[in-house]
């Protein structure tokens, strides 16, 4: 009898921690990283903030499970939706646009939401969570460079899978300079790819030409 009463009481905490995590994150991508307070994201959660210090000692700890969560269900969703039997299936050129286009959208539509998972990251480097971030961050990248080297034969850098690594460094900086910096672009203008369109245009030129793949015209 205790363990039927035991069931439904853990299956509500499981469901209400959900809830909490959820919250906490959507108050992190509209208020940021100062504006996420517990009293705040208790109020976004319908909970206390007594039931969020009985989960989490502080609003750090609770955030370093929010972001932790939200890196691996976004490698869970890339390995469901991309293998490299699929990769396969693409051309090399074809599957570097979907990326860059894939890529610019994401950072368009969660842009606030990266830029505070930004700073508060980098707020807290030289720590075991900073680490954990690192490690997933590094192998989702290795994942997509994995996709990527099923074309290995049509790359024409001498050394195909560091090609691969630095082209998408590169692309993913350039996004996060254009898009998650907070600073005025107004002097750059100039050189900026003038929307969207263009800009993925220019990151996909880039692109395939440093791993030396003509593109064809179009």
């Amino acid at each position: 009898m205790a363990k039927n009463k035991l069931a439904p009481q853990q299956a509500r905490s499981r469901e209400s921690t959900r809830k909490l995590l959820r919250a906490a994150a959507e108050v992190l991508g509209q208020h940021g990283v100062e504006g996420t307070t517990i009293p705040r994201i208790a109020q976004h959660a319908a909970l206390t903030p007594g039931a969020i210090y009985r989960r989490f000692p502080d609003k750090d700890a609770l955030l370093e499970t929010v972001i932790i969560g939200i890196l691996e269900r976004q490698q869970e969703r890339l390995r469901m939706a991309l293998t490299p039997a699929m990769a396969r299936q693409i051309p090399l050129a074809v599957f570097a646009e979907q990326v860059i286009a894939s890529m610019l959208v994401s950072y368009r539509a969660n842009a606030r939401l990266l830029r505070a998972l930004r700073q508060f990251v980098q707020g807290r480097d030289h720590t075991l969570f900073f680490k954990k971030v690192v490690r997933l961050e590094m192998r989702t990248l290795q994942y997509v460079v994995d996709l990527f080297l099923v074309h290995r034969e049509e790359v024409k850098h001498p050394d195909p899978e560091m090609a691969v690594s630095f082209a998408l460094m590169t692309l993913t900086s350039t996004l996060i300079e254009l898009i998650l910096v907070d600073h005025d672009l107004q002097n750059w203008q100039a050189v900026i790819p003038k929307d969207d369109q263009s800009l993925k245009r220019e990151l996909l030129r880039t692109f395939l030409s440093y791993l030396g793949i003509e593109q064809k015209a179009n």
